[in-house]
């Protein structure tokens, strides 16, 4: 099982009710992105990023499973377009691609920051 991180509007991914990115806000990100398209063999919102790269969402969050810089990149610069957040699945925040490789596992390590 891998760790996921998630683009997310809330305080805790698993709380964001009426903070969630809607499907469309999801869409329109994608419709204007070169680097991202639709990949509707994986599900409606599934999309392809770089070379077998993949982001999705899901319940109001954007999510992708152990990935690497170019795709930790990618999340931050969705995430500052959404006006949102990456956290990790202990609830840790991202705040740069160097966050993510620093830590052991693809995990950071300690509490993480806001």
């Amino acid at each position: 099982m891998g760790y996921d991180l998630r683009v997310t509007r809330a305080v805790d991914w698993t709380a964001n009710r009426g903070l969630e990115i809607s499907a469309n806000e999801w869409l329109e990100v994608v419709s204007v992105d070169p680097e991202l398209s639709l990949d509707p063999a994986h599900g409606p919102l599934a999309v392809q990023f770089g070379s077998g790269r993949w982001l999705d969402w899901y319940e109001g969050n954007i999510f992708t499973t152990d990935p690497d810089h170019a795709t930790v990149t990618k999340l931050l610069a969705i995430a500052q377009r959404l006006s949102a957040a990456v956290q990790g699945d202990d609830g840790e925040f991202y705040d740069s691609p160097s966050d993510w490789s620093r830590s052991r596992g693809g995990r950071r390590s300690g509490t993480g920051s806001s």
